[in-house]
Parts: structure tokens; C-alpha cells; sequence
């Protein structure tokens, strides 16, 4: 090979993880951190006309943002470059490259764009910025569709900077990777730097980047990186581990020391508040070649099995895969669910007349119900008050349980529980079930609800009932052991999720009030009135 860069993504792909949200301090901790280890490029973020600050983020209105508000101080040697995604800032906006400013541009761009680039290229070149070259999901391309964009790049690019191999889904493995770099370096105009940017949804990234060290090419290569791997989803390849690499067989000698010292100080900070690194949704996604959005969207809504979870992926339409849209999403998940519809006037009649003159006690499976357990009991115990469980792995002796998931589903019938059941879990025929055909019992706004909370008021609702006794209904913490009463129930809950989950159910259950249900909270709660 030629020379060998390293170009730390922290700052940008980072940012993917908690909106751009660094806040200045962290944002000059990293920068310091990044040149004081000695990596060759850093990426200082996002340009972006429309979601762009001015401070604080490392998403930037203009390329003035970021020397006005973090690149104070160029350090001599080092480069540093902003990315901006196709459609989203106008280049003719973009300043002429000065000293004190960035050196470089990074246009990421989905295929159906390829031929649009050359424009924008010729123009950021042109204005004095190195220019590099990153198809989106390269793996996307036949090797027809990615001979045919490097012929374009040669033909009308061939004074860029560089031409990048992007795994923007995680899901490159070292025989794509074989291929695509064959392609690539054959045919790509000599002289032209050879780039790889990779997730880790695989966990291949470390592996991959070996593969294109070892790699006969006589090119100058590009190794994108993160501090910690800090990046969308699975997160990206470790700087820290690619410069010890780097540093063992290369020759090189890049100093770890820093970026340790800023994981102590920052990086593990912003993982406890903001995860990313492998998880099984996002190998799901990676297997079924879609953003990893989709995948953590369905999973964090913590309704439906991992298998599930898959098959809605599976389900995803191939032009919809590249970028994640939000209604569609939404819209995919209902018509999984409601295509399980039943008639459940039966069971809501049987209901109803059960509920009829009493009060009744929801429990969910907050953690105060530990505490509260003989006071919960002698509520139960009371005649005009029927009492309904709520996904309980409870042992009371409850009246109803009331499930949206399937291990509970399964453990309440299997212990002879009286069970109610939404259709898209379970359609009975054996035990003590009665089932709520789905859909009637939701609540969709820009999302979908449909938590055993939500059916079970909307139930009571229907059914007449005036008084309603709120136990184990503790709101969201992003603290992992706050949330729920058994660690069976646990799921990884983020500080902003939390906050989105107790303004949702706070505003429900206010609702629910006001439409006539007199509402008391038998346990403390961040929901209460």
C-alpha cells in the first residue's frame, strides 16, 4: 500500500447517537482527545442548513459554525473535514476553503443520487476543499451499478480526494469485502485514495479493516474510526483498537493514552446515557440488509418476541430499507398486528358485566409494588373491587390478568390464571382466555400505543367503570433497575425515552380522568394528577 490514515468519526457518527447533543466542554474534550492521540483526519461533524446550530452540537448550520464554535486552534499536520448528506446543504452556500477552516468535504449519497454528485463535486472542489466520495450502502450496488459510478467518478471526478467503500449497514463479510475491493482498486483512477467506513452490527468491522490492510494495493488507504466505537446503532470500528493495530505491525505510532483517558472522562458518560454497540436488533437488521432504525424502533417498543421483531423486518419493502421512515414504520407494525382481528363483543360483554357497580385495581409491574404489597391485597380483598393484573408475574390472586406479552401470556394460562389477551399475542383455544380483537383497543397519534396499560383503560372505559385504583404505575428511569419489580422486565431505557413515556402516560391517564373515571394512585408515581 501507499501512506495510511486513520480519520476519526466520533464527533459525526457519534452524533448519530445522541442528536449532535455533545454541549461545548465535551465536544473541546473529544477534539483534544482526537489530536492528541495523532490521528491523521477528524471529522468534526455534520453540515447540515436546517438542522444546523451554531454551538453546542457538532451539526453545524455552515462551515463558518465550526471555526466559530469548536475548531479554534488547528493543529499543524492534522486534517479536518465535515460531512454533508446529499440534499441537505446547499454547496452553493458553502464558503471557499480558508486556512483557519476545514480542508475537506465528505458527500455521502444513496445510489438513485450517483449521477447528481458530479455537480456538487466540481463545485466543492473547486472552492479549494480536499473532496471524498462515499456511497451509502455500497454494498448495494451490482458490480455493473458500482463499475458504472466509478467510471462516472473517473470520468468526471478525477481530481478527488477520495472514493470510499461504505458498510453503512454492518453487513459486509470478507467475501463482499474481496469483491468490492477488487472492483474498486482495479478500476478506480490510479492515484485515487481507497477509503473504508463500517459499522458493527456483525461485529465484523475490526476484521474487515485488517482485510483491507492486507490488501495488495498499492493505493493510499483510509480507515474510518470512533473513540470507543461511539456510532449509530452497533457503533463503528474502535480507534482506540485500530491504532494499537496500527501501531503494532505498521510501524506506526499513535498515542492510546489520550483516547483512554477521554472514554474515562466522556465516552462511558455519554454510553450510559445514549447505548449503542451490538445488540440483537441490530444484528436483525444486518441480516435483513435495512437501517438499523427500523430494528430499534420495533424493539424499543418492548411488545412483540425478537423472532417478531424479525419478521416485521423481513416484511420491509426493498425501496423503503435504505433510510427509516417513521409512519411507515408505524404503519407496518398495526397491519402485522391487525391482521390477527377477532370478534370480541363475547368477551367484552362477559367483561363488562363482571365490572359492572365495581371499582377496579389495575396493578402493573412498577417496582413500588414490593412495598406495597399487603395494602395491595387488602384492596383486592375488598367486595366491590374487582382487580386486574397488568403483564404480572405477580403471585396474587388477581381476578384478570391482562397480557400484551407472550411469556406472560403463557406462564398465566399454564398457573390457570383468568386471562384477557389482545388478538395479536393470542387467539385463545385453550385455558381461561378472553381476547380483545387488537386494533379496537389502541391508540395511534404519530405513534402506536399499545401497551397493556392503554388496552386496559380503554377496556375499562368501554365497560362503564367509575372508579379506577392505579398500583405499580411508577414511570420510566432511565436507571434500568428502577423501571420494573422482576429484572425479567428489564430493558435498556434511555433518559430521553423515559421523558417521552411519562409525558405519554401522565397526558393518557389524564385522559381517562376527564372522561369521567374518577383516577387514585395506590402506589407513587410519576403520572400522578
Amino acid at each position: 500500500m501507499g501512506s495510511l490514515k486513520v480519520l476519526d468519526v466520533t464527533l459525526r457518527d457519534g452524533g448519530c447517537v445522541n442528536d449532535f447533543n455533545f454541549g461545548q466542554e465535551y465536544m473541546e474534550k473529544i477534539l483534544a482527545a482526537q489530536e492528541a492521540s495523532g490521528v491523521d483526519v477528524i471529522e468534526m461533524g455534520y453540515l447540515d442548513e436546517k438542522k444546523g446550530s451554531r454551538s453546542g452540537r457538532t451539526q453545524y448550520a455552515d462551515e463558518r459554525a465550526i471555526t466559530e464554535c469548536l475548531l479554534k486552534h488547528k493543529k499543524p499536520g492534522t486534517m479536518y473535514v465535515a460531512m454533508m448528506d446529499y440534499g441537505k446543504f446547499d454547496v452553493d452556500e458553502l464558503g471557499p476553503r480558508v486556512p483557519e477552516g476545514i480542508d475537506g468535504i465528505r458527500l455521502a449519497f444513496h445510489k438513485r443520487n450517483m449521477r447528481e454528485i458530479v455537480s456538487l463535486g466540481r463545485k466543492i472542489i473547486e472552492k479549494g476543499y480536499q473532496f471524498y466520495i462515499q456511497p451509502m450502502i455500497t454494498l448495494r450496488y451490482s458490480d455493473a451499478e458500482l463499475l458504472d459510478l466509478i467510471a462516472l467518478v473517473n470520468q468526471e471526478l478525477p481530481d478527488a480526494s477520495g472514493f470510499y467503500i461504505v458498510d453503512s449497514f454492518g453487513e459486509m463479510r470478507p467475501n463482499d469485502m474481496d469483491r468490492v475491493l477488487n472492483l474498486v482498486d482495479h478500476n478506480l483512477t490510479p492515484g485515487m485514495t481507497l477509503g473504508f467506513h463500517s459499522h458493527n452490527n456483525l461485529q465484523m468491522s475490526y476484521s474487515n479493516a485488517v482485510a483491507l490492510l492486507q490488501f495488495p494495493t498499492n493505493r493510499d488507504l483510509m480507515l474510518d474510526s470512533s473513540i470507543m466505537g461511539m456510532g449509530k446503532g452497533a457503533g463503528n470500528l474502535n480507534t482506540e483498537l485500530l491504532l494499537e493495530h496500527l501501531n503494532l505491525f505498521y510501524g506506526k505510532s499513535y498515542r492510546i493514552a489520550p483516547l483512554l483517558e477521554v472514554i474515562d472522562k466522556v465516552i462511558n458518560q455519554l454510553h450510559s446515557e445514549y447505548y449503542w454497540g451490538y445488540a440483537v436488533e441490530y444484528y436483525l437488521s444486518s441480516a435483513n440488509h435495512c437501517t438499523p432504525s427500523y430494528a430499534s424502533h420495533f424493539y424499543n417498543k418492548h411488545m412483540l418476541p425478537i423472532d417478531q421483531v424479525g419478521e416485521l423486518l423481513a416484511m420491509i419493502e426493498e425501496e423503503k430499507r435504505v433510510s427509516f421512515d417513521r409512519e411507515y414504520a408505524e404503519g407496518l407494525y398495526r397491519r402485522f398486528n391487525e391482521e390477527k382481528r377477532v370478534d370480541d363483543s363475547p368477551a367484552v360483554g362477559e367483561i363488562s358485566a363482571r365490572l359492572a357497580g365495581k371499582k377496579v385495581l389495575l396493578v402493573a409491574p412498577g417496582k413500588s409494588v414490593l412495598g406495597a404489597t399487603n395494602r395491595i391485597l387488602a384492596i383486592m380483598g375488598e367486595p366491590d373491587t374487582v382487580s386486574i393484573g397488568l403483564n404480572s408475574i405477580l403471585d396474587l390472586p388477581f381476578d384478570y390478568v391482562l397480557t400484551t406479552r407472550q411469556d406472560a401470556y403463557e406462564r398465566a394460562v399454564a398457573e390457570g390464571r383468568s386471562v384477557i389477551v389482545p388478538s395479536n399475542v393470542s387467539k385463545g383455544g385453550r385455558g381461561d382466555v378472553r381476547v380483545l380483537d387488537y386494533a379496537k383497543w389502541i391508540e395511534v397519534d404519530e405513534g402506536t400505543h399499545d401497551s397493556s396499560a392503554v388496552i386496559a383503560m380503554n377496556l375499562l372505559k368501554t365497560c362503564g367503570v367509575e372508579e379506577l385504583l392505579l398500583a405499580g404505575f411508577d414511570g420510566f428511569s432511565a436507571d434500568i433497575n428502577e423501571n420494573y419489580c422482576n429484572p425479567e422486565m428489564r430493558h435498556p431505557v434511555s433518559s430521553a425515552q423515559a421523558v417521552r413515556r411519562n409525558a405519554y402516560y401522565k397526558g393518557f391517564i389524564r385522559r381517562v380522568a376527564e372522561s369521567g373515571i374518577k383516577v387514585r394512585f395506590v402506589t407513587p408515581s410519576k403520572y400522578e394528577l
